[in-house]
């Protein structure tokens, strides 16, 4: 029967809970430590792990839809923290990668990512984050191939 289960005990109620009060956190942690937007600091952060990436790559890599992606890509572009090339295998695609200041501005992103997420698991013993670790992963891959299966990736 619906409502048998109390909301706040559901674990997307939950999982979205903790992202919202981490995210609160983590914005102020980027603008202030780091000197860079939360959303441009996601897409910073996946451009300096991952490149060269596409527009489409960072939307996926960053958790952004693509217009967010985009947005935010032209905005590092525009501050000389990212280089914008043409595709050479897309003739309408770019590829974007970290220019000299982007990487300057991407080890101190990373120095606060690495931060946040010790202050956000310490409450935990080193084995509870290896297990938490471990079902994060597993729950990643689940969710990504829910959503590879509804074509919810490509938005």
């Amino acid at each position: 029967m619906p409502g048998s289960v109390s909301l706040e005990r559901t674990i997307t109620h939950r999982l979205h809970t903790l992202s919202k009060l981490t995210d609160r956190v983590t914005q102020t942690a980027y603008r202030v430590d780091a000197g860079i937007p939360f959303s441009e600091g996601r897409c910073l952060a996946a451009i300096g792990a991952f490149s060269p990436l596409s527009v489409k790559d960072l939307a996926y890599r960053a958790n952004l839809n693509k217009g967010q992606a985009s947005r935010a890509a032209q905005s590092l572009v525009d501050q000389g923290l990212v280089l914008k090339e043409a595709s050479t295998t897309d003739g309408r695609g770019v590829v974007l990668t970290l220019a000299a200041k982007g990487e300057q501005v991407w080890q101190r992103l990373m120095s606060v990512i690495e931060r946040r997420n010790e202050e956000i698991a310490s409450c935990l013993d080193a084995a509870e984050r290896q297990q938490l670790d471990h079902l994060l992963d597993r729950l990643v891959a689940h969710a990504r191939m829910a959503a590879d299966g509804a074509g919810e990736l490509d938005e």
